[in-house]
């Protein structure tokens, strides 16, 4: 593609992703309703602070990466995933986005002060027992159902979703504390449990479209554990 084109195209997606950006972009609003929907009903302004912060490190890639997937998508010949609008190029951006997120949040400023757990926290304190047997299963359905058709290309995807989602759930475990317990514990459910239900949702969608009942039952089972386990307080009270 000649330079003057590359360029142009260039400009446009940057302004779509300006345009994108605006209405994602979080403030003090958004924050306080993360907080409350995820088990801090009376958050101070500096809780509020740090939950915009932690919206604001995902939504900021958001749109650069829905505009950009597509491309890279038809590039690795991953264009029946990865079409514009489609729901895998969804469910990529909110995975890349969330793991982008975490990776930043492993250096936390230092403009609060930072309170240390009273005991080292693993990943079923944050995702249930139930929560890890519904992505098990999920996973372990579409894996089988690849391998019966034979799908190789598929499945190498479905390990590379499977090493995002729980390289996204390790970083949120084990993220430095960012200042009130309360609130860092909530951020932190709120990641392990979207990017756990968000994973088992992608991977469900690998054996789409849908041709039979089986297959949109995978894909509905995984896009219910999704909602289920990202529902906030619904889903903590659940547990």
């Amino acid at each position: 593609m000649p330079w003057d084109n590359m360029l142009g195209v260039a400009v446009i997606m940057g302004l779509v992703g300006l345009l994108l950006l605006i209405p994602l972009w979080p403030g003090e609003k958004q924050g306080v309703k993360v907080l409350r929907r995820w088990g801090v009903p009376d958050p101070t302004p500096a809780d509020v602070e740090e939950a915009v912060r932690y919206l604001r490190r995902r939504r900021l890639w958001y749109p650069w990466l829905f505009l950009g997937l597509p491309a890279l998508g038809g590039a690795l010949g991953l264009g029946r995933l990865l079409d514009d609008g489609s729901f895998g190029v969804l469910t990529a951006t909110l995975l890349l986005g969330g793991l982008i997120a975490e990776v930043l949040a492993q250096r936390p400023p230092k403009t609060r002060v930072r309170e240390a757990a009273l005991h080292r926290r693993g990943i079923r304190d944050f995702i249930p027992l139930w929560g890890l047997l519904a992505y098990a299963a999920v996973a372990a359905t579409t894996v089988g159902w690849l391998v019966s058709g034979r799908s190789w290309g598929m499945l190498v995807v479905a390990a590379v979703v499977t090493a995002l989602t729980w390289l996204i759930i390790l970083l949120a475990v084990r993220r430095p504390s960012t200042g009130d317990s309360a609130v860092d514990g909530a951020l932190r459910l709120r990641s392990a449990r979207v990017a756990a239900g968000l994973g088992a949702a992608a991977t469900a969608a690998l054996t789409a479209p849908a041709t039979n009942l089986f297959t949109a039952l995978l894909v509905l089972a995984g896009i219910a554990v999704w909602v289920n386990l990202a529902g906030g307080r619904r889903a903590v009270a659940a547990s």
